[in-house]
């Protein structure tokens, strides 16, 4: 591969490169997938879900399946929903800190901000998952939480982005998931030997059943528990890869050729690696990091040709309302019962039709409401962020 996308070899020649280059302008992409991706969790998965062995279309069906989880070993597409977030997250962090070192900030500022962003996250996360907080009896917190483990990911990925260019960030990675297949075959646990890759006998479910104070959410494990947070990093560090393809001054021809090239070779490498390492979310394995970061890619690929460079832009506009206040409707989908107001709202509408179809029109109801909720606070320009 020539024309490398980053030829820093110190941080000298890495400040001086980012401040020749062409101040980044925010890409309507990035807000729209991170809007499609919010959608799922925000009830667009529910309301497919309630679809199956409604319509007696097939690919309706099989469309509907792939929002369960696996029991263990395998793969849906409900899987990659929570990776696709963390390496979005990896994208947005790119221009961000690129943004901070443009108006003069040093790497310990971005450190100290990122820290902080990292501290109310894993706050934020332990409220969302635990709620109300079982404050007096501390054995009874579960500590591991999709915030906390996103503040984690994003403040580590940070310190690789401001300390590595683009080609160390990959050896970076490519090491962290080494090591993490290594200690997963290698590392005996105590009962059940090395290499056992059951639910009960893997290294990552001892380690929490060990070391993580609180409850586990699977009991014998957590899947956002300690060891799983290391390979889980990863995909916010892939993301900070296609965040400085697409902030760099190229072509868009340039930028097509590199995000398709490492969305193919992520997910040919993830496949492989399955072979001996199975794709399972619940460990965060190796081959399911590479499986779900290229398709990260590929998913950033396709909404940046079609919104960005086709300039197709008018229905991106129902994701972005959802991306630009990702964590409103996060934590709005947990305390406020859509569902309970859709059918108050509409039930009278659809209550004359079967009565199979009323989870259907109910779910879809609470979709809306939750995009309308969206709409007005993107009217009224409010915008949560930490």
């Amino acid at each position: 591969m020539t024309n490398p996308p980053i030829t820093q070899i110190d941080s000298e020649k890495r400040s001086k490169d980012t401040s020749s280059s062409p101040p980044s302008k925010r890409l309507l992409s990035i807000d729209a997938l991170r809007g499609f991706d919010m959608l799922l969790i925000a009830g667009a998965g529910s309301f497919l879900v309630q679809l199956k062995g409604k319509t007696g279309i097939s690919a309706v069906d099989w469309v509907a399946g792939q929002f369960y989880h696996p029991a263990w070993n395998g793969f849906s597409f409900y899987d990659f929903i929570f990776p696709l977030f963390l390496f979005i997250a990896g994208v947005s962090l790119t221009f961000s800190l690129n943004k901070g070192r443009s108006l003069g900030m040093t790497k310990a500022t971005l450190y100290k901000k990122t820290f902080s962003r990292m501290i109310i996250l894993i706050l934020l996360g332990i409220l969302f998952k635990n709620s109300p907080v079982p404050f007096f009896e501390p054995s009874q917190i579960r500590l591991g939480s999709v915030l906390g483990r996103i503040g984690i990911a994003t403040f580590v990925a940070t310190i690789i982005y401001l300390n590595f260019d683009f080609y160390k960030r990959i050896g970076v990675a490519a090491i962290i998931l080494l090591l993490y297949y290594a200690a997963l075959f290698l590392i005996p646990v105590p009962g059940y030997g090395a290499g056992d890759l059951s639910i009960e006998g893997n290294l990552v479910g001892w380690f929490d059943r060990t070391f993580l104070p609180g409850i586990l959410k699977q009991e014998i494990y957590d899947e956002l528990g300690l060891l799983t947070q290391i390979p889980a990093l990863c995909l916010t560090v892939f993301g900070t890869l296609a965040g400085e393809i697409l902030s760099r001054a190229w072509l868009d021809s340039k930028k097509i050729k590199y995000l398709t090239i490492a969305g193919i070779t992520g997910v040919i490498l993830g496949l492989i690696w399955d072979l001996h390492f199975p794709i399972n979310k619940h460990l965060w394995s190796s081959s399911f990091i590479m499986l779900t970061s290229g398709l990260g890619f590929l998913s950033l690929l396709l909404f940046y040709v079609i919104i960005d460079v086709w300039k197709i832009r008018k229905w991106a506009f129902f994701f972005q309302v959802i991306g630009l206040n990702s964590l409103t409707i996060y934590f709005a989908f947990s305390f406020i019962d859509f569902r309970f107001t859709s059918k108050k709202l509409f039930s009278g509408l659809y209550a004359p039709l079967a009565e199979e179809w009323h989870s259907v029109y109910q779910a879809f109801g609470a979709l809306m409401l939750v995009w309308v909720f969206l709409y007005i606070l993107y009217r009224l320009k409010i915008f949560v962020k930490v």
